[in-house]
C-alpha cells in the first residue's frame, strides 16, 4: 500500500463483524493518550466555549452562536504564544490551515475536547498529540470537493493552453500568437493518484474532455473503478507509465512525501504536465525543476507548495510554462460557506449530543450508531471496570467476545468502551476515554482482541470480557433482560446483579455460616444491603457473594471480613 486512505480512518480500526471462532487483534497503531471520557461522561447540560481561530463563514459562526450553552469567540490571526495563553479556557477549537495546533497547544488545552478543521487536510494539527490528550479531531471532507476539483481542472486547462503567459503578453502590449501554442487534452492519457471525492470529480470532467483516465488508489476497488469508467492501476508507477498528465488528490504522509520523485516523473511521456492541488510535498520540486529544464516535463501547475508561501526566489518560478496559485483550491464562496457550516455543525453536535462525524482519530459515532450501540455502552463500561477490580494485575490481553444480536452490530465502539472502563479503573486514569483507550493499552503492552466466541450460556445475547495473564484467565459477562442490563457472570461464577451501584465482592470457602457472618458484620456497621447474589463452584469448594450496598463500607469493616475464617478475598468497588 503506497499511502493511507484520505478518508478519516481511525488508527487501529478493525472490522466489527468478526467471523465465529476467529479472534482478531485490534487497536494496534494508536499513540499514547490521556483524556476525560468522551461519550460515557458526556453532559448535554454543560456550558462550552468554542474558539474560532481562523476565518470561516459567518453562517458557520452563527450556527454555533445560536446554540444554547455554547459561547463562541472569534479571534483570528493569533500568534502561537497568544494561542497558548488562552486555549486552556476552551472546550472546542475551529481552524482552517493557518492555525498550527502543536503538541504545546494540546498540553496547554486542559479543557479541549474537539477540534473542527474547516477543510480536508489536517497536517496543521498534531494528530498524535490530539489523541494523547483525548481530543477528537474532525475535518470536512465534502464541503470543498467541487471547488477543489474545478480549480485543479482549471489549472490543467490553463497549463495546456498557456493562458497565464498569453495574458501577461497581452497586458504588456504584445500580439504574439506563435509563442503560446498549446496542446489539446482530447485523447491524452491522464493519471489520477487518489480517487476519493475530488479525484472522482476530476475524472468525470476529464472524460467529458475526451481524456483517457487511469487511476491509482490503494482503496479503489475494481467494481468502483468500472463504475467510474476509469482504468484501475495496481500501483502509482503503473498509473504514471505513459501518462501525458498527472493530477494528485492524496494526503501528505510519510509514505506519500515526494511520491512524484525523479524516477516516477520519468515514467511519464516526454512533454507531460503535472498538476497538484492536494498537498505541498507530494511533488519533489527540485526533481520537477530539473526535468522541466531538460524538457522531459513540459509544464507544472501548483496550488500547494512544500513551503508556504514559497520564497520570492522559488526555483520553479523561473519555469516558462507554469501556473501557480496561492492555495486557492477551496477558495470559492460556496466552498467556504459549505465547510464553515459543516464544521460548525459537527462541533456543535459533538458538544451537545456526543455525535462524532468525519473524525480522523476516532470511529464515527453518529445518531444511527448511537441508537444501535448506545444501550450496550454502559454495560460494556461496567464490565470493563468490574474486570479491572477482580482480575490479576498486569494482564497481557483483554478479550471481548460477542454472542447473539449484539455481534451483528458495529462492535468497535463497544469494545473501546469496555477497554475504557477497564483502564480507567485499573490504572486510576480519570482521563481515559474512547479516543485514547487503545493507545493507553498499547503503551502498557496490553493486547486487545474482539471476536464472536463467548462462553457456554443460556443467554441469547452476551458480552463477555476476559483478562488474560499467562495461563490465568478471569472473565465477566453481561446481558439484557428486555431493556434491563444485568451482569450474569463473574470470575467463574454465574451470578446476577446490576451493572451500576456500590458493591462488595466476597470470595470464600463454601461452608455454612459465612453468608450470615457477612450480613451480621455489615449490619453492625450500619451498611444496608440493597441486593445480594450467591454462587458456588460445581465441586462446592468455593463460593462468591456479590452484595449491592447503599453506602461505602468503612475500612475497618473490610479488614474484619478479610480476617474472618474461610474468607479468600474481599473487594469493594463502585460501578
Amino acid at each position: 500500500m503506497l499511502w493511507k486512505s484520505a478518508t478519516p480512518t481511525p488508527a487501529g480500526k478493525a472490522s466489527s463483524r468478526q467471523c465465529e471462532h476467529q479472534t482478531i487483534p485490534i487497536f494496534q497503531h494508536s499513540p499514547l493518550a490521556k483524556v476525560e471520557a468522551v461519550v460515557y461522561s458526556h453532559n448535554p447540560m454543560a456550558t462550552y466555549r468554542v474558539l474560532v481561530s481562523d476565518p470561516i463563514s459567518e453562517k458557520g459562526v452563527d450556527a454555533l452562536r445560536n446554540v444554547p450553552g455554547i459561547t463562541v469567540d472569534v479571534n483570528t490571526g493569533l500568534k502561537p504564544e497568544a494561542l497558548l495563553k488562552i486555549i486552556g479556557d476552551y472546550h472546542g477549537l475551529v481552524v482552517r490551515s493557518q492555525t498550527k495546533v502543536t503538541s504545546e497547544v494540546f498540553a496547554a488545552a486542559k479543557n479541549l475536547k474537539v477540534i473542527g478543521r474547516a477543510g480536508v487536510g489536517v497536517d496543521n494539527i498534531d494528530r498524535t498529540a490530539a489523541t494523547d490528550h483525548g481530543v477528537v479531531v474532525m475535518n470536512t471532507p465534502s464541503g470543498n470537493t467541487i471547488s477543489t476539483a474545478e480549480h485543479a481542472f482549471t489549472l490543467m486547462l490553463a497549463l495546456a493552453r498557456n493562458i497565464p503567459q498569453a495574458h501577461a503578453s497581452m497586458i504588456a502590449g504584445k500580439w504574439d500568437r506563435k509563442s503560446f501554442e498549446g496542446v489539446e487534452l482530447n485523447g491524452k492519457r491522464l493519471a489520477i493518484l487518489g480517487m476519493g471525492r475530488i479525484g472522482s470529480e476530476f475524472a468525470k470532467r476529464a472524460q467529458a474532455f475526451g481524456m483517457s483516465v487511469t487511476a491509482y488508489d490503494p482503496f479503489l476497488t475494481a467494481a468502483r473503478a468500472q463504475a467510474l469508467k476509469v482504468e484501475l492501476a495496481q500501483s502509482a508507477d503503473e498509473a504514471l507509465t505513459g501518462a501525458d498528465v498527472v493530477t494528485l488528490h492524496i494526503p501528505l504522509t510519510a509514505e506519500t512525501r515526494h511520491i512524484l520523485n525523479d524516477a516516477r516523473l520519468r515514467l511519464m511521456n516526454p512533454g507531460a504536465l503535472v498538476v497538484n492541488c492536494a498537498r505541498g510535498g507530494l511533488v519533489d520540486e527540485a526533481a520537477a525543476k530539473a526535468l522541466l529544464d531538460t524538457g522531459h516535463l513540459a509544464g507544472i501547475a501548483l496550488d500547494v507548495f512544500e513551503t508556504e508561501p514559497p520564497a520570492a526566489d522559488f526555483p520553479l518560478f523561473a519555469v516558462g510554462k507554469s501556473v501557480f496559485t496561492p492555495h486557492l483550491g477551496a477558495s470559492t464562496a460556496e466552498a467556504q460557506e459549505n465547510v464553515g457550516i459543516e464544521v460548525a455543525q459537527q462541533v456543535k453536535d459533538f458538544l451537545v449530543t456526543g455525535e462524532i462525524r468525519n473524525a480522523v482519530n476516532m470511529p464515527n459515532l453518529d445518531s444511527h450508531t448511537l441508537e444501535s450501540v448506545g444501550p450496550y455502552l454502559d454495560l460494556a463500561y461496567a464490565l470493563g471496570k468490574l474486570l479491572s477490580k477482580i482480575a490479576p494485575a498486569q494482564c497481557d490481553t483483554i478479550r471481548v467476545s460477542y454472542l447473539g444480536p449484539v455481534s451483528e452490530l458495529d462492535t468497535e465502539l463497544i469494545t473501546r468502551m469496555t477497554l475504557t472502563g477497564y483502564l480507567a479503573a485499573a490504572h486510576h486514569e480519570s482521563q481515559v476515554n474512547l479516543v485514547n483507550a487503545p493507545a493507553v493499552a498499547k503503551t502498557l503492552g496490553l493486547q486487545v482482541t474482539a471476536s464472536t466466541v463467548a462462553l457456554a450460556t443460556n443467554c441469547t445475547e452476551l458480552i463477555e470480557v476476559s483478562a488474560v495473564k499467562g495461563d490465568e484467565v478471569c472473565t465477566v459477562a453481561g446481558t439484557f433482560y428486555g431493556k434491563a442490563a444485568r451482569i450474569v457472570h463473574i470470575a467463574g461464577h454465574n451470578v446476577e446483579t446490576h451493572p451500576k451501584g456500590r458493591f462488595l465482592f466476597v470470595e470464600n470457602d463454601d461452608r455454612p455460616g459465612i453468608v450470615g457472618m457477612i450480613g451480621t458484620t455489615l449490619g453492625s456497621a450500619s451498611v444496608n444491603i440493597a441486593n445480594m447474589a450467591l454462587s458456588r463452584t460445581e465441586d462446592r469448594s468455593r463460593a462468591v457473594t456479590v452484595i449491592e450496598v447503599d453506602t461505602e463500607p468503612p475500612a475497618q469493616l473490610l479488614a474484619t471480613l478479610r480476617a474472618a475464617a474461610g474468607i479468600i478475598r474481599v473487594l469493594s468497588f463502585e460501578l
